[in-house]
């Protein structure tokens, strides 16, 4: 039996396979909630995100964030010698991701059949960009890719400027956040049912579709095609970003009736409650040019501060629109640990997002960053594989580990 503290996924051992982004997303998300998670790296470069985004003294932050509260070892699985104690990992193992390029383990003899055949219980999570068949299967595949493809980037943006790409792997954490609750799905279809083991093949474009809603049904029932509006909404108003007296930025959404009353209330105007241009949410969309000039007319006369508290007032619903900064210093965020400090051996103390959803009775933890790369190598191969000073000094020779 395991401790409470230990997390609700303790004692499941993950081995991630995966590189940059959207495999390692996953195996963070289930090392925060207590999973084991042996990260596998090559052992020349290690995971390509080492070296991604920006970097402290020559360590790259993006590793430290999804790394957390991993082991990580090195192999070079493509070789005979590193295939080889790749399968005693999985005969080891609850929980494979990977996200090659389609054909690649299947290449070094190391695919789901034989996989399978290793360890019949074996959940192994496969994700790529377009998937693991159809026609673009073997292309390379990136989450870019995958916000242009999907309809993202068509939607995103101001009606005369270019389609916008998202400033971050948004493609990439919406396909981590689909896969780790497949991954559970089949953890519990295989424990609670007795189903065995299952491959989970997860694209970058499919799950970023699945969000944009309604939209192949608005095409196929209407024959309309949904594009880009900004910040204002096709289905209500107001809704918009409008910059105050003092030079910042506030976003409101009044997407219920009752919620346009008291915006009007909030702005000092309950007169357009009666106006024939604003009183229900279809007239409102019809003169939203109307409606935005009135509401920026206001704002303009009052500073963020003012115009928070007015709305607060009339429980009228508004948010600044806050950067990293403004985050890590609000009291909302502090109050419910959004955000935690870390003792970092190479950073020193480092402020990080706290896990995410919050339990009751197993509460997920951040127990460290990313590692140095093979620094677990002995608690795996000594301790847990039982490897000898013999076998691994073979393994050594050979460019396995």
């Amino acid at each position: 039996m395991t401790d409470d503290t230990d997390g609700p996924l303790a004692g499941l051992v993950v081995l991630e396979a995966g590189s940059m982004i959207s495999g390692p997303t996953v195996g963070r998300l289930l090392a925060d909630f207590g999973a084991t998670v042996i990260k596998i790296e090559h052992p020349e470069f290690g995971d390509h995100i080492r070296n991604f985004g920006p970097k402290k003294d020559g360590v790259g932050l993006w590793h430290k964030y999804l790394s957390r509260n991993k082991q990580s070892i090195t192999l070079n699985i493509s070789t005979d010698s590193g295939g080889a104690v790749f399968e005693d990992l999985v005969s080891e193992a609850d929980l494979l991701v990977e996200n090659f390029r389609p054909g690649t383990l299947e290449r070094w003899g190391l695919g789901w059949e034989h996989l399978s055949d290793v360890n019949p219980d074996l959940v192994m999570l496969r994700m790529s960009g377009f998937g693991q068949d159809g026609p673009y299967a073997e292309r390379p595949g990136f989450g870019t890719l995958a916000e242009a493809m999907s309809g993202f980037a068509y939607l995103n943006g101001f009606p005369d400027s270019p389609p916008l790409l998202p400033p971050t792997g948004l493609a990439d954490n919406i396909a981590a956040l689909f896969s780790t609750f497949a991954v559970m799905f089949a953890l519990y279809h295989r424990d609670v049912n007795d189903g065995g083991g299952q491959y989970i093949d997860t694209s970058l474009i499919e799950p970023i579709f699945g969000l944009l809603g309604p939209q192949p049904l608005r095409y196929d029932q209407l024959g309309e095609i949904e594009s880009r509006s900004g910040n204002r909404s096709t289905s209500s108003a107001p809704r918009n970003v409008y910059r105050t007296g003092d030079d910042r930025w506030v976003a409101i959404s009044a997407s219920a009736q009752p919620l346009a009353m008291r915006t009007f209330d909030a702005i000092d105007r309950p007169d357009l409650k009666d106006d024939p241009r604003f009183e229900t949410n279809a007239k409102r969309l019809e003169n939203v040019d109307e409606l935005d000039a009135i509401i920026q007319g206001w704002m303009d006369e009052h500073t963020r501060e003012e115009v928070l508290e007015s709305f607060e007032e009339a429980d009228a619903t508004i948010a600044p629109v806050y950067n990293v900064e403004d985050i890590l210093n609000d009291e909302h965020y502090a109050a419910r640990e959004s955000f935690i400090s870390v003792d970092d051996e190479d950073l020193g103390e480092a402020t990080v997002q706290n896990v995410f959803p919050k339990f009751s009775k197993t509460p997920g933890k951040v127990d460290h960053l990313g590692p140095s790369l093979g620094e677990h190598n002995d608690d795996v191969y000594r301790d847990r594989l039982g490897y000898d000073d013999e076998m691994l000094a073979d393994l050594d020779s050979e460019g396995a580990i």
